[in-house]
């Protein structure tokens, strides 16, 4: 697990953090196999923000529950949620990060941490999900989980801060719209 952000780390504040005017703070969020890291990766690449990838910061029982075929509940996602939302504050300028964020209360525990988190939805259909996981060789997230968490998502359209995309768009389609939407047109991307 690299938890070294490019060096941009603040105290872990116990109030939302207000960055500087041209920092914020992106969660790509989605179903497993949506396509959270890649576009994430790219995202944060162009636009000069730290990466968090959210799975790496899973406590070892959360993987192993995983890995046993058994989804996991509130309860194992709040310490977890907390974390990343830790995580978040801790990047002063901003930064990107990987995480389902599959209900609304996990949104929620996520902008407690930061001020106006903005969420990019990659949304998928179940039969792309699941084929798409059964693609990962070694990932510890199995196929037949897929299904728990459809039966999770609460769909964050109609929230404030909340970018639906079509997820199995082109990677270097989804980041320029996430940049559009940012606000951000003059980066550009290449896949």
């Amino acid at each position: 697990m690299n938890h070294d952000h490019q060096g941009v780390f603040c105290p872990a504040p116990s109030e939302p953090v207000a960055g500087p005017s041209s920092a914020f703070w992106v969660v790509v969020m989605g179903v497993s196999g949506c396509g959270k890291s890649a576009v994430a990766q790219l995202l944060a690449q162009t636009l000069g923000l730290p990466l968090i990838e959210g799975d790496d910061f899973h406590p070892p029982s959360n993987i192993d529950k995983m890995q046993r075929g058994i989804a996991l509940a509130d309860a194992d996602r709040a310490d977890w949620l907390l974390i990343l939302g830790a995580e978040l504050a801790r990047c002063c300028d901003g930064a990107v990060l990987t995480c389902s964020a599959l209900k609304r209360s996990y949104r929620n525990t996520l902008r407690s941490a930061v001020t106006d988190l903005r969420f990019v939805h990659l949304a998928i259909s179940p039969a792309e999900s699941l084929k798409r996981v059964a693609q990962r060789p070694g990932h510890f997230y199995p196929p037949s989980l897929v299904a728990s968490q459809f039966e999770a998502l609460q769909d964050p359209a109609g929230e404030p801060g909340v970018l639906c995309l079509a997820g199995d768009a082109a990677l270097a389609t989804l980041v320029q719209q996430a940049h559009v939407w940012l606000g951000r047109t003059n980066a550009t991307c290449a896949e």
